[in-house]
């Protein structure tokens, strides 16, 4: 059986900024600025009508060169520009005003964003994605993936998924399921295994995604779903169908940009220029082409 896929609510004439949501998405250190660059400009694509990125302040700079749309906010940082303990309390601040949160991009690795990280995840009420390296930071700390204070979607590809559940690489496509499926279930969080035919569940619904090609294996994809699933939920979406539609739409913009430019020169950067277009064939299409779907 198939799922049609979720649309966005229509915009109204009067809609202003504060009707898409705003977005804060927190990551980048030094040497990674562009992944949560990437992140914000995929989450203006993607529809939020405000958009922040919390990033180490040795990068702030660098990261606003990216994009004039979205707005940047510094956090303290360590002598390798990577994001100290010390920021809960601004980034707390700055959880107050937002709809949603991504979290992840070009964070780095550190004992200070470990448990920074497990914060985030434990504390904060909203929506929140993990991605990239937060997901390596919650993988050190299994024991809070079941204790969260608000709906969490988690977008791992195979590798993060192993280091999260402590798998074996020896598992069959099948059994990456099961097992993505089981944690679903067992922690109340959406679960994205991407790759080829990327698969979403939230522990009951499952579903398969249909569009991408090989040219999106290359750095800078993930920061890209990143933004966008933000941007979705941020505009209502659950989180469940945030990811869905997202996963969709990232492929969909990697489609259309294999076509114009070939799958050898596509880079990251190609999706965020082609989701306009994604957004517009979709809408057109009316959800013609959904992802399958079971369990639903």
């Amino acid at each position: 059986m198939t799922d049609s896929l979720p649309h966005l609510p229509p915009r109204k004439p009067d809609s202003h900024k504060g009707d898409f949501g705003r977005a804060l998405l927190i990551g980048g250190s030094r040497g990674m600025t562009g992944a949560i660059a990437l992140a914000g400009m995929s989450a203006l694509r993607g529809g939020a009508g405000w958009v922040q990125l919390a990033v180490s302040s040795p990068c702030l700079d660098v990261v606003a060169s990216f994009e004039a749309s979205y707005m940047t906010a510094p956090l303290p940082a360590d002598e390798h520009g990577r994001i100290v303990w010390q920021a809960r309390e601004t980034l707390e601040e700055l959880a107050a005003k937002a709809t949603a949160i991504g979290c992840g991009p070009g964070l780095g690795r550190s004992a200070d964003l470990t448990r920074l990280v497990g914060w985030l995840y434990e504390h904060l009420p909203l929506t929140a994605v993990f991605d990239a390296d937060a997901l390596n930071a919650l993988a050190e700390q299994p024991e809070a993936l079941g204790r969260h204070a608000g709906p969490r979607i988690l977008t791992p590809h195979p590798g993060e998924f192993l280091r999260l559940t402590k798998g074996d690489k020896q598992w069959s496509r099948d059994e990456f399921e099961r097992a993505a499926q089981e944690l679903a279930s067992r922690t109340n969080a959406v679960i994205v295994l991407k790759g080829h035919r990327t698969f979403i569940t939230d522990g009951q619904g499952q579903a398969r995604n249909a569009t991408g090609n090989p040219g999106m294996a290359t750095g800078g994809t993930g920061d890209v779903l990143t933004g966008l699933i933000t941007a979705l939920v941020c505009q209502q979406l659950s989180p469940f169908d945030a990811a869905r539609l997202g996963v969709h739409l990232h492929g969909l913009a990697g489609d259309l940009a294999a076509e114009d430019l070939g799958q050898v020169s596509l880079i990251a950067s190609d999706l965020v220029r082609f989701l306009p277009a994604a957004f517009q064939q979709f809408d057109a299409e009316k959800g013609a082409k959904p992802m399958s779907g079971f369990g639903r």
